[in-house]
């Protein structure tokens, strides 16, 4: 079957689905290894968390026998250590479906594709078994659908010496190994899954459908779980990304955010969450908010979460014009589901105009409750000096406290 390769059917603001392939019995394993404990959650809900976070929505895909007790929650599959404190769905929107795998790998996917709502412009695929990818990888495969591809598929180099059984060694530079999350244009991947054919992943099928399918980057981290050991490698990965702080110590982040003026008459000015009318607005790819963005950057970098431009990038269309308040509310969620409180913000606003004492106290009042602790918020003149000083923009220091 080949496809006829058209005009690119993404558009802004597309529609994103996942399917989270968790069915597998880990024969290797010695038992279902997506219901082994990970630092404290399950290796399901590591890989939940990140497939929600992308998506509108989730279809997992379970053996028989799991499909009952996940669809009664995120956390609830299984009864391992971590049940009930995976809070995988870090978008209040996103939908999560619960349907039983097939006998392989493909016949799970085309289970998944069949609970997958028929609207969705892009479906991602991603294995239970892979706990480690990242925000920006999933947001990296659906980027390169938006740009044209039918397919995308996270690739790393190979460093090992491999040799054919009958051909000797091979020129490693030539070969890349596969990951998931595998982003895929909804029609054609519907379209390769008719076949009925198998295959160790999507990407084959949809190439020899005729698919285009590109490469990006992997993470080298992005770790498979196999074998039992594996899961030692994971948790000291995941360790390493937020390193443990001495009992009692508390732990001090610093997010900076800077935007210029905006020569969009209609653009708003919002600051700390709070609108200032009759003065112009910040340029941005969501409402240019600096003060809560450098709060967001605050304490994301500081428990090791990455930061705002990872988490909410400005080439997704989800975010264009979003609430910024919004978005430091769900980072603060992150980083409460790390085990550490937000102890503090204090935040220095450096800006011309407006003069934000007037409203310092609606701001500090409206960044306190999307955080979940004391904000407070001072206003500074650059002094005639720079572009802040000849008031081409605001900027924003953030200090953050977390114990």
């Amino acid at each position: 079957m080949q496809m006829s390769v058209t005009e690119p059917v993404v558009r802004d603001g597309a529609v994103i689905w996942t399917v989270l392939v968790a069915a597998g019995q880990g024969r290797r394993f010695g038992g279902p290894k997506q219901l082994q404990p990970l630092a404290g959650r399950r290796v399901i809900d590591w890989a939940l968390e990140s497939a929600a976070a992308a998506s509108d929505g989730v279809v997992v895909v379970a053996a028989a026998d799991h499909v009952r007790g996940l669809a009664e929650g995120p956390a609830a599959l299984g009864a391992g250590p971590g049940a009930g404190r995976s809070s995988a769905r870090p978008r209040d929107d996103t939908t999560l479906i619960v349907t039983a795998g097939g006998a392989t790998r493909s016949e799970s996917v085309r289970a998944g594709l069949a609970a997958t709502p028929r609207d969705a412009d892009v479906i991602v695929v991603h294995d239970a078994a892979r706990p480690l990818a990242g925000d920006a990888l999933f947001a990296a495969v659906v980027a390169e659908i938006a740009a044209g591809a039918d397919g995308a598929v996270p690739a790393v180099a190979v460093t090992d010496t491999i040799r054919h059984t009958d051909k000797g060694p091979l020129d490693r530079s030539r070969l890349r190994a596969v990951q998931t999350p595998q982003a895929f244009r909804a029609d054609l991947l519907r379209r390769a899954h008719a076949s009925g054919d198998e295959a160790t992943d999507d990407a084959t099928l949809v190439e020899a459908a005729g698919g285009n399918v590109r490469l990006v980057d992997g993470e080298p981290n992005n770790l498979k779980i196999t074998e039992p050991g594996d899961l030692h490698v994971a948790e000291a990965l995941l360790a390493a990304r937020t390193p443990p702080a001495p009992a009692g110590v508390p732990l001090v982040g610093i997010g900076f955010d800077v935007h210029r003026f905006s020569g969009d008459p209609q653009r708003a000015l919002v600051l700390g969450g709070v609108l200032f009318e009759g003065e112009r607005g910040l340029d941005g790819h969501s409402d240019a908010d600096a003060v809560a963005h450098a709060c967001c950057d605050a304490i994301l970098g500081v428990a090791g979460l990455g930061d705002i431009g990872t988490l909410f990038p400005d080439d997704d269309e989800r975010w264009r014009g979003a609430d910024s308040l919004a978005l430091l509310a769900e980072a603060a969620e992150r980083v409460r589901r790390t085990g550490r409180r937000i102890g503090n913000i204090d935040c220095s606003v450096v800006a011309e105009r407006p003069k934000l004492a007037p409203r310092r106290a609606e701001m500090q009042a409206r960044l306190s409750e999307a955080v979940g602790a004391p904000v407070t918020v001072r206003g500074k003149r650059a002094e005639s000096l720079g572009a802040l000083g000849r008031g081409e923009g605001i900027a924003c220091w953030a200090v953050a406290v977390l114990v």
